[in-house]
């Protein structure tokens, strides 16, 4: 479609094929590599604050209030978020709004794959998961939010009924490994590693990208 045909049509040329990607800021990290790896130079990344998880109901007010800002400019807005704890809130909100979203009830399980984490709950209700974001903001996102670096007795209240710590790493980092070890210790828990590398957040943005 020519200049001219797309005057004709009254679409802005700036933005079309543009796709903006609305995410959690906890996802930043992996969106800019999966970019940069596939040369998605038409998409644009927009991140809301990753502490909204400590305040779920703050999530779909958040990512509404983005998309209606955005919609004019993009052909094409999805959101990068999973429910993460809205009660389906947010994928009520985004049918209404017209938008997409990530598959699965939060980022361990579109990491691992929705429905290889889903067959596991049955036998890993017991596991506390950490991905490679929380890794590395495990004392401002586990440790103080929790009160334990105030209050440490709190831990086995916490966490006296999981066994273990599941690393779902996204990357091969030995020092992440040795950070996530450190945190399994400190919260008293076994520790297993396990390589999703970027999941079914991969495949999404895949697809999206290629409209």
């Amino acid at each position: 479609m020519d200049d001219l045909t797309l005057s004709e049509t009254g679409l802005d040329p700036a933005r079309v094929g543009r796709i903006l990607l609305i995410a959690c800021g906890a996802l930043a990290h992996e969106i800019v590599a999966l970019k940069a790896a596939n040369g998605w130079d038409h998409i644009d990344l927009q991140c809301l604050p990753a502490n909204l998880h400590l305040w779920p109901d703050r999530i779909t007010p958040a990512v509404e209030a983005a998309v209606v800002e955005a919609r004019g400019r993009y052909d094409t807005v999805f959101v990068v978020y999973a429910d993460c704890g809205t009660g389906g809130q947010l994928q009520e909100k985004c049918r209404a709004l017209g938008v997409e979203m990530v598959e699965g009830p939060h980022c361990y399980a579109f990491f691992e794959g929705n429905a290889v984490f889903a067959a596991r709950a049955e036998t890993e209700f017991d596991a506390f998961y950490l991905t490679d974001f929380l890794v590395r903001q495990f004392d401002a996102f586990v440790w103080k939010p929790m009160g334990l670096d105030r209050y440490p007795q709190l831990r086995d209240i916490y966490f006296g009924n999981y066994r273990k710590l599941v690393y779902q790493a996204q990357l091969d980092d030995p020092a992440l490994d040795a950070k996530a070890r450190e945190c399994a210790a400190r919260l008293g828990l076994e520790y297993e590693r396990r390589f999703t590398g970027y999941g079914e957040l991969a495949t999404t943005l895949q697809r999206v990208a290629a409209r």
